[in-house]
């Protein structure tokens, strides 16, 4: 059966289902807004605590990258996904269960082909991309600098 592309795009549309956007949507900024105004409370606490403002804000990611793996390993984070979307996609927070997923789901195949190899699959390329990509910024830096 050869389908054509306007065919193909008819069968996913009656496929997939519909999404919800009238309660996705402010559920999403509600739960970004949350967890961006925690991160704004951890962050003048820790200046409270007499940090510098660059640490507390250093501070404030690895806490963030903490409390999103304890809850992505007690399996909390993905419920709390289920219920605010791309609201826990704040950045970090998406990124440490990115990290910390795939990890758990293959832990079972051993510590290194498993849980360490596997650790980076969806990861990976980012960090890459954004290694690569800073040391190009930083070249073209440098290369502006000097003139």
């Amino acid at each position: 059966m050869k389908l054509t592309p306007t065919e193909y795009s008819q069968m996913v549309e009656q496929a997939s289902p519909k999404s919800p956007s009238a309660k996705n949507i402010p559920m999403a900024f509600f739960i970004g807004g949350l967890i961006c105004g925690i991160g704004e409370a951890l962050r003048q606490l820790y200046i409270a605590a007499g940090l510098g403002k660059p640490e507390a804000a250093a501070c404030v990611s690895v806490t963030f990258i903490g409390i999103t793996a304890i809850l992505t390993g007690l399996k909390v984070f993905d419920n709390i996904a289920k219920v605010a979307g791309a609201g826990t996609i704040v950045p970090i927070t998406g990124f440490a269960n990115a990290i910390v997923s795939p990890a758990l789901e293959f832990k079972a195949e051993g510590y290194v082909l498993g849980l360490g190899a596997k650790m980076f699959v969806i990861a990976g390329p980012v960090i890459v991309y954004g290694t690569v990509a800073s040391a190009i910024y930083g070249v073209i830096l440098y290369i502006i600098q000097l003139f």
